[in-house]
């Protein structure tokens, strides 16, 4: 049996917190900017921050398993 889980969050959160795509944080002229499609170096900055801490929130501390097989 193969656990999906790790990878399905891992797209699932790659997709949703991609700079400018739903959000950015900072952004260019107000604190948060919504469906921008732009980014700067520290939005990804930011951004990859938060992806490491919600990975690491459901993967290791939570155990998310999706079992096939």
């Amino acid at each position: 049996m193969s656990d999906w889980g790790p990878v399905v969050i891992a797209v699932v959160l790659f997709v949703l917190l991609s700079p400018g795509l739903l959000v950015q944080l900072p952004g260019h002229h107000h604190f948060v900017e919504f469906g921008n499609m732009h980014t700067s170096a520290l939005a990804i900055l930011v951004h990859a921050i938060i992806y490491f801490a919600l990975i690491t929130l459901f993967v290791i501390v939570i155990g998310v398993h999706i079992t096939t097989g």
